[in-house]
């Protein structure tokens, strides 16, 4: 008859089996592994660390390339910079279904977000951009135009204008009517009264504004089929040698003649009275504008961006070295 073990020895005959099958199986494992081709080893690090980029690029922080002077000095040309994707709510996938967030875009903020008026080649190739543009850390740019410049699908802006804010510009400067109020505030003041550090640049002389009014009032004169009187060529001269001017002043000029030469056309009235009365933003929207007035294409031709549309806040400067710093 068989001597019935102890419980100390059944446990101990127990253990040794367990680290038997644990060390056959990792015998087992280092076998495949040597049998393993090289390049596959590589390939499953690659997609092993491409997959953690997408992750933390898609729902954390994301690098960006600025490509246009339009947030001089705050940004410049080729600045690299982090976005904090998670505040406002990432995207669960690149370009759809964007995730709810408590925290919404706050005045005076950097922010990031797609181009209103940018056309699309398809949902297919944005997906493939992006996750390259992701991959790469803003080193390989697919979508680009005929003259193989960077297309603008996404935009860095300040949000300058909130919902219930009113917003127009007179003579290249940004004046905002608050809610519930009733005297508009200059921006510059306003600013200065709430100490906020970014600066806003001009670059078109503001001595150059009568020859840029007079620039738009021979553009209409020219659409309604009329010769230029001479004063106004004469007073045009003056813009001969600016570099940048402001094509809002100089549009708002040229609606006002084609209004008085044609009251019964409303969409004249319309477009007109849009420069006049400023733009208001609507719940669920935000105006975004850059720091470099006189060269930057925002808000004020598109008009106000819907909050699902921004994607991020601009965090960090990593590059140039001599510009790293948080971005304010």
């Amino acid at each position: 008859m068989q001597e019935k073990k102890s419980f100390s020895e059944r446990l101990l005959l127990f253990t040794e089996m367990v680290l038997t099958r644990r060390r056959a199986k990792r015998r087992i494992q280092k076998e495949i592994q040597r049998a393993k081709n090289p390049i596959v080893d590589w390939i499953e690090a690659f997609l092993w660390a491409a997959g953690v980029v997408l992750l933390l690029n898609q729902y954390l922080f994301q690098a960006y390339q600025i490509p246009s002077g339009s947030m001089i000095d705050t940004l410049l040309i080729g600045d690299r910079i982090f976005v904090n994707k998670l505040i406002y709510g990432p995207e669960l996938l690149p370009g759809f279904v964007k995730l709810p967030s408590p925290i919404k875009p706050q005045r005076n903020e950097v922010i990031i977000f797609e181009n209103p008026s940018y056309i699309s080649r398809g949902p297919v190739f944005d997906v493939v951009q992006r996750v390259l543009y992701m991959l790469t850390f803003s080193l390989v740019d697919i979508d680009r135009d005929e003259q193989g410049n960077p297309k603008p699908h996404f935009l860095i802006k300040r949000a300058v204008g909130m919902a219930g804010d009113t917003l127009r510009m007179e003579g290249g400067e940004m004046k905002i009517l608050f809610p519930g109020e009733t005297q508009w505030i200059e921006e510059r003041q306003y600013i200065k009264q709430n100490g906020m550090e970014h600066p806003i640049n001009r670059l078109m002389d503001v001595t150059a504004y009568p020859a840029l009014y007079a620039a738009g009032y021979a553009m209409a004169y020219s659409d309604l089929g009329l010769g230029v009187p001479t004063s106004l060529v004469q007073k045009m001269q003056a813009l001969r040698s600016l570099q940048y001017v402001d094509y809002l002043a100089r549009e708002q000029a040229r609606l006002e003649v084609l209004r008085s030469a044609f009251p019964q056309d409303q969409r004249y009235g319309a477009l007109a009275n849009q420069y006049t009365m400023g733009w208001y933003v609507p719940e669920g929207r935000i105006f975004p504008m850059g720091d470099n007035r006189d060269n930057s294409r925002d808000a004020r031709y598109f008009g106000p961006v819907r909050l699902q549309k921004v994607l991020g806040k601009g965090a960090f400067k990593y590059w140039p070295l001599s510009r790293i710093g948080i971005i304010r």
